[in-house]
């Protein structure tokens, strides 16, 4: 095979390659695109129901604090209790409810006794409420908003009492369906069987979103929050996917079509083109940004590799380019952790008495995780992350910081919040994700008694474990308002003693034998 023709398919396959997968790979964006869209409009039309229940809900309404402080319809259940099945009783306080339904709107309300076995209720038929019987309740909660409130008398519990409003199906915007324990008991899903739909949502936890097939289509599916229907009735939305992005597929089809023929022209007459006078020059340049997509380091070539005077002035720009972008890097690297440590001193400044325990934390935290043989990498994402680990200290008003004096359970509580405000600053920003488990666990004890999340063991990733270590004991040694600090052999004990419950046993080890070490050093340099 001739060298120019060798040439040519070298420079029109790949061409083709790319062109096919950049145009499968914009459709398959823009799908995804449409496809996102349509659960952000489903989840805002969500949410938007949501609020609507919510702001309509019994259980948020004040009309039910007002019924259950209502002294006439207490003296009507001190009554009923005391006379047991008396009809006179009952038939008392259901006229009490029955005011009290028609004034405020209600179209169920039931007394139940304090053992839960509901006494009394009245429910709207028509117009107009009318006692029923209590025993039938469970099969009006699917159709209704049900809240309960207690009702006492001083330190004496009567009971409780329950409300409902009837639930409107037809109020969503978007095709829903109403379930009781999986099955579908209504639906405004058109042309599928109610069977099917409830085969499929089966599948799908109650509580999230989830995707699901019916009638040969991609669906999405999600929960209605804020309804109290009663045990087991739940409802969810549909939005079918397809015939949604359907539309939106075939006119992309159409227009990448066209476009791939004329893109495609245009190759081949670039590749015959490139192919007159490019064989060795390109295939050299290729080798040298194959090697840097490999490394993520930008080549420096060879100067006078090429005879061609274009690829030769490429290759030097190029070299230039490389050797900015590589000192630009370096420069931002460095900026980088100046920021995250002035970061740091700014935080600690906020109190006197923790004045560089960041820095402090860091340092120790860094010399535990190389005396632990762990890998460059390792050891600097752990120095970053311990400069961090307080950062949510941010959200903590000075008041608490600064108080003469131990910390209320609400306090504590409050200051325990930090670590979730540390992550929750941070993640949005893509250079500190590395950084986000030194910054939320760094509290996490080895015997899940830590917080935020109570994990356990292996469960706390390394960073966290070392840096749990260096935090305990900096601010064990360091003075604060209500405690002077201790010596460094009482919180080397300390941390011994709690190695395997509160520490990495390993971790506690190897710092305070590294401690002791360090210790011994400076006081003989001293």
């Amino acid at each position: 095979m001739r060298l120019r023709t060798r040439t040519f398919l070298l420079c029109f396959a790949p061409v083709a390659l790319l062109l096919t997968l950049s145009f499968w790979m914009i459709q398959s964006l823009v799908q995804a695109k449409v496809r996102d869209g349509l659960r952000a409009s489903l989840r805002e039309n969500q949410r938007g129901m949501a609020r609507l229940i919510e702001k309509n809900d019994p259980q948020n309404s004040r009309f039910l604090r007002v019924v259950g402080e209502n002294a006439a319809l207490k003296a009507g259940m001190q009554l009923l209790l005391s006379e047991g099945n008396s009809s006179a009783a009952r038939e008392t306080v259901e006229d009490q409810l029955r005011e009290l339904g028609e004034h405020m709107g209600f179209d169920l309300l039931m007394i139940c006794g304090p053992d839960g076995v509901a006494v009394a209720g009245v429910g709207r038929t028509g117009d107009q409420l009318a006692p029923i019987d209590v025993s039938s309740v469970r099969t009006l909660t699917g159709s209704m908003q049900v809240a309960s409130i207690p009702v006492d008398l001083g330190e004496e519990n009567l009971g409780s009492i329950s409300v409902g409003e009837r639930f409107d199906f037809g109020a969503f915007l978007t095709p829903a369906v109403l379930l009781k324990d999986g099955v579908v008991l209504q639906s405004s899903v058109p042309a599928i069987a109610p069977a099917e739909i409830g085969e499929r949502l089966r599948h799908c936890d109650r509580l999230t979103e989830c995707e699901v097939r019916l009638g040969g289509a991609s669906w999405i599916s999600l929960p209605m929050p804020n309804l109290h229907l009663g045990d087991g009735y739940s409802v969810r939305i549909l939005q079918n996917v397809d015939a949604t992005a359907g539309p939106v597929r075939l006119v992309l089809q159409r227009v990448f079509l066209l476009a791939t023929v004329g893109v495609v022209l245009l190759a081949i007459a670039g590749s015959l083109l490139a192919s007159r006078s490019i064989v060795r020059p390109i295939a050299s340049v290729v080798n040298h940004l194959r090697g840097a997509a490999r490394t993520g380091v930008l080549p420096e070539f060879t100067p006078g590799e090429t005879g061609i005077r274009e690829i030769r002035e490429l290759t030097e720009s190029f070299n230039r380019a490389a050797v900015s972008v590589r000192e630009a890097r370096e420069s931002l690297q460095g900026a980088y952790v100046e920021f995250i440590e002035s970061l740091a001193s700014a935080l600690d400044a906020r109190d006197p008495y923790t004045a560089g325990h960041s820095k402090r934390v860091s340092d120790f935290s860094r010399a535990t995780a190389v005396a632990m043989g762990l890998g460059r990498d390792d050891v600097d994402r752990i120095q970053v992350g311990a400069l961090l680990h307080d950062i949510g200290k941010i959200g903590v008003p000075d008041a608490l910081l600064r108080k003469a004096g131990p910390l209320t359970p609400e306090e504590f509580g409050f200051i325990k919040l930090h670590p979730e405000i540390g992550r929750r600053i941070l993640q949005g920003v893509h250079g500190f994700a590395p950084y986000l488990a030194s910054v939320e666990l760094h509290h996490e004890n080895w015997d899940g008694t830590g917080y935020p999340h109570g994990q356990s063991g292996l469960e706390t990733p390394i960073d966290a474990r070392i840096i749990h270590v260096a935090d305990a004991y900096d601010a064990m040694t360091t003075d604060r308002p209500y405690r002077g600090g201790m010596t460094h052999e009482e919180a080397l004990r300390v941390v011994r003693a709690n190695a395997g419950s509160q520490f990495d046993p390993a971790v506690a080890m190897i710092f305070s034998d590294l401690a002791v070490h360090d210790h011994r050093e400076r006081v003989l340099v001293s």
